[in-house]
């Protein structure tokens, strides 16, 4: 990757010798910055790349890592920060801030139980949010429509019908239905988007409106003392 978007300040920093390292420790070579295996073959089975960033910006560090030998090639991991969950503001309800946070943060290690954590996590925005409270999400979410755009409504269900697959057994136990990491950060990212819309959005036209109100008055005040 050429540029990389801080976590903790969301500024977009390119990636060069004075922002980026890499090391590839192993068990037979723990030290080695860029080890590739015996005979510089390739990476021993034990071999994993870990990326230090550091922002010029925030002066933060970003250190994650993914396995590239045979024993170690399905590990993904972040160190620092856990997730990559933004911090939204404290006048979203906790739970659906907790529930957004453990999906982000179990993303890698188990993307099935991140994508029921976003369903979950979208079910109590719609009983919050627009006071709609069924037995079932699907029923929710038929009664939201026509209130929100239909693309949105669409997208809506579908992040539902995919957290099934991590919330429910299949019908047929033998059937391996998985979902991708990129795929329940395609999740994560309509929450982050929803959230934006439905509660960031209104809190800050209500502070606009209530600064035109204030404003009014003031002006109000000063035509008739």
């Amino acid at each position: 990757m050429d540029s990389y978007t801080c976590p903790y300040c969301k500024r977009l920093l390119s990636l060069h010798s004075g922002t980026h390292i890499t090391r590839r420790p192993s068990f037979s070579c723990p030290d080695e910055s860029n080890f590739h295996g015996p005979n510089n073959h390739g990476p021993s089975e034990s071999c994993i790349q870990v990326d230090f960033v550091k922002c010029p910006n925030c002066q933060r560090y970003s250190i994650f890592g993914v396995g590239l030998g045979s024993e170690v090639k399905d590990l993904v991991f972040k160190i620092k920060p856990v997730s990559s969950a933004i911090q939204f503001p404290d006048y979203i309800p906790v739970q659906i801030r907790n529930d957004y946070e453990e999906a982000c943060a179990i993303v890698d290690l188990s993307p099935k139980a991140s994508a029921a954590m976003s369903r979950r996590c979208l079910q109590g925005m719609i009983r919050d949010y627009w006071g709609i409270s069924k037995n079932r999400l699907i029923d929710e979410i038929s009664a939201l429509e026509g209130k929100i755009p239909a693309a949105q409504w669409s997208a809506i269900n579908r992040l539902r019908s995919i957290g099934n697959i991590g919330a429910h057994m299949e019908n047929d136990v033998n059937m391996i239905v998985d979902i991708e990491p990129k795929e329940a950060t395609a999740l994560i990212k309509l929450i982050e988007l929803l959230i934006q819309q439905w509660y960031i959005n209104r809190h800050e036209q209500e502070l606009l409106y209530a600064e035109i109100e204030d404003i009014y008055q003031a002006k109000e005040d000063l035509r008739h003392p």
